[in-house]
């Protein structure tokens, strides 16, 4: 967080899944009823540990760790149909859609999300923010080939809101988040210190 030698915060930039909606839960949902017909196993300490990674990435980690031959991009689309079968589902995480609320129209923000931006889109208009982000400043895992702990997602979003990275402040959920943003030199919010997720398992 910032202290008093930190310069102001002039854009706000943040992550979608598990910082403005509940998804993480539904996310797992999803991953748990994919991989079990391919016989991978991912728990739910280690599905956290990759908050932030593209879908298909993870397929591709936990296939080759486990030794298994599949489609990944087919893989990955199982899943991200089954979380969207669940995303009726979801609700905002109130504390940081109320900061959103409270700085629409005074700073520029942006939402930078490992997930594909269309998902993002229909989880921001679920949550009822659809209204506070353009198309140009949701960036998503298509809008980027280096993905968290990378910063490259974090500097696009800066760049697209047109804020030096070191004027921004970045609200994350995931260790490769919040060290992506650590990376990228910008000031980080740990929704973790005011929201903890349902456990599924």
């Amino acid at each position: 967080m910032a202290d008093e030698h930190t310069p102001a915060v002039l854009g706000l930039i943040f992550d979608c899944d598990g910082t403005l909606a509940d998804t993480m839960p539904l996310h797992f949902l999803a991953w748990q009823d994919t991989l079990k017909r391919y016989k991978i196993t991912l728990s739910e300490d280690r599905f956290y540990s990759l908050g932030g990674q593209p879908t298909i990435k993870i397929v591709e980690l936990l296939a080759s760790e486990q030794g298994i031959e599949l489609s990944s991009s087919e893989v990955a689309h199982e899943k991200e149909q089954g979380f969207l079968a669940r995303l009726h589902e979801v609700k905002p995480i109130e504390p940081i859609v109320d900061i959103v609320r409270a700085h629409h129209g005074k700073l520029p923000m942006a939402v930078a999300s490992g997930s594909h931006r269309a998902v993002v889109k229909t989880v921001l208009e679920i949550i009822g923010l659809s209204d506070l982000f353009d198309d140009h400043r949701i960036i998503g895992a298509e809008d980027t080939d280096l993905h968290k702990p990378n910063p490259h997602v974090f500097l696009e979003a800066a760049r697209r809101i047109g804020v030096a990275p070191e004027r921004c402040r970045v609200y994350e959920d995931a260790e490769l988040g919040i060290e992506a943003a650590r990376r990228a030199q910008m000031d980080c919010f740990d929704v973790r210190d005011v929201f903890t997720p349902a456990r599924i398992t």
